[in-house]
């Protein structure tokens, strides 16, 4: 599967996670970030998509340890919460 074909069904499976805080913290921050990564990234960021939407946005919030296989710069970048749309 090519680069973009693989980007384009991170996003769709970023932005549809279940929940609205879920798609708001893990779409909003693929939108921020996802045009940028390598493939290393990309494929990290695929396996973090199966994980559940509770334990990604812990990890993004600092309430739950980041599992090793995941640490880096996709949660560094996780964990800032400066790409969530804040609507006023």
């Amino acid at each position: 599967m090519d680069r973009e074909h693989r980007l384009k069904r991170l996003r769709f499976r970023a932005w549809h996670r279940g929940t609205k805080e879920a798609d708001l913290l893990i779409g909003g921050f693929f939108d921020a970030h996802g045009a940028t990564w390598n493939d290393e990234e990309i494929t990290l960021f695929e396996a973090m998509m199966e994980e559940q939407d509770v334990d990604i946005m812990a990890w993004a919030m600092g309430t739950a340890e980041v599992p090793a296989r995941y640490g880096g710069t996709i949660i560094t970048a996780l964990k800032t919460l400066t790409y969530v749309p804040i609507a006023r």
